[in-house]
């Protein structure tokens, strides 16, 4: 599993102090057959993290059901194209897709989800960003690669950012310097023990709900399986105290990295790309899969990408009580160049992850 794979990790003890919280109303609800009003596609090659995908259009994700909402279920689906065949020196399509809105500092944002993207070559995220980053800051609240078992969660931003002391459930922490020029750009990484927070065995539970809080305090990700989602939740209810939700499973207080200073208004972001950086990495890849990353799975005929897809039940996103956070976003869109790395210390190589 990844964590196996990052050797900086940190054992913490629990923390026996509560984490700060702060009751939220819902703001805006991405659903049902609405589920795509108000995303942006990012409709270009993934120049992010050189994965071997072309983000489509969003005209191009719907007519080509790389992007629907099932009229079953009522779930949207989000995935990679597991039917063309793709010849050598070509890329797979794929999608990219982020609020046309951005949500600032008193935010909590809430993905259920029943489906996650996994298999070989397969990198799937759910984060948010600001425009101009690193300035503004960026949120990992589901990252994971090829066939590992556990997710992984963090925030990257300017120098000064680090991580001194956490409340969370997590004892896993990967790295404490949340700096885009420390460590290669590592970011301040939390793995979640749970083998159920990734790939095939969250299909199998039934999935989860992800819960993410941007608040003045600090920033928390929960994870609940479907068989602990708590009641506020599951019931969707218009408000929700997160003190009332435990410990989350990663924490970073803003004692040491002030959300107000680090972090702008964010884009929320779904994507799955191939390959890459990451996934890609032959040390990484070689962990959890045979044969090489882009010839023995990108090209071909598409069939190894049958699980390398969200299904999403609905986004909610709720701001703090008596505010607005939305803010308009005027560049939905926009390409970020850079990339970033972890550094393998005891692999002695470079693996790069998303920004």
């Amino acid at each position: 599993m990844l964590s196996t794979l990052l050797p900086l990790t940190f054992l913490l003890p629990f923390a026996a102090v509560p984490v700060a919280a702060d009751t939220y109303d819902m703001v805006q609800e991405y659903a049902g057959q609405n589920f795509f009003d108000g995303w942006t596609f990012f409709n270009h090659f993934d120049n992010l993290t050189n994965g071997d995908v072309v983000f489509v259009s969003a005209s191009d994700a719907l007519s080509s059901r790389l992007a629907f909402v099932d009229t079953t279920t009522n779930h949207a689906i989000m995935q990679v194209d597991n039917s063309s065949t793709v010849t050598f020196n070509n890329k797979r399509n794929s999608v990219r897709l982020q609020t046309s809105v951005r949500y600032g500092v008193g935010s909590v944002w809430i993905a259920d989800m029943l489906h996650v993207p996994y298999g070989c070559s397969v990198w799937p995220a759910w984060w948010s960003n600001a425009p101009t980053w690193p300035t503004g800051g960026e949120i990992d609240t589901f990252e994971g690669v090829n066939l590992v078992t556990n997710n992984q969660m963090g925030l990257h931003t300017l120098p000064g950012c680090t991580v001194t002391g956490q409340n969370q459930s997590s004892p896993l922490l990967n790295s404490t310097d949340c700096s885009n020029l420390d460590n290669n750009n590592q970011g301040c990484i939390t793995t979640d023990p749970n083998p159920a927070s990734y790939g095939a065995a969250f299909a199998a539970a039934g999935g989860g709900v992800f819960v993410t809080e941007y608040a003045s305090t600090g920033i928390s990700v929960w994870f609940f399986p479907r068989a602990n989602v708590p009641s506020v939740i599951s019931s969707n209810a218009s408000s929700i105290d997160t003190s009332t939700l435990g410990l989350p499973v990663g924490n970073w207080p803003s004692t040491s990295c002030a959300s107000n200073q680090f972090f702008d208004p964010q884009n929320l972001i779904f994507d799955i790309t191939l390959c890459g950086d990451f996934a890609g990495n032959t040390a990484i890849f070689a962990e959890t899969c045979p044969g090489v990353c882009y010839t023995d799975y990108v090209v071909g005929n598409g069939t190894n990408y049958n699980t390398a897809y969200f299904e999403v039940a609905s986004v909610r996103v709720f701001s703090k009580q008596g505010t607005n956070t939305i803010v308009k976003d005027n560049s939905a869109g926009t390409a970020r160049v850079a990339t970033l790395g972890i550094v393998l210390g005891a692999l002695g190589v470079v693996a790069l992850t998303m920004l």
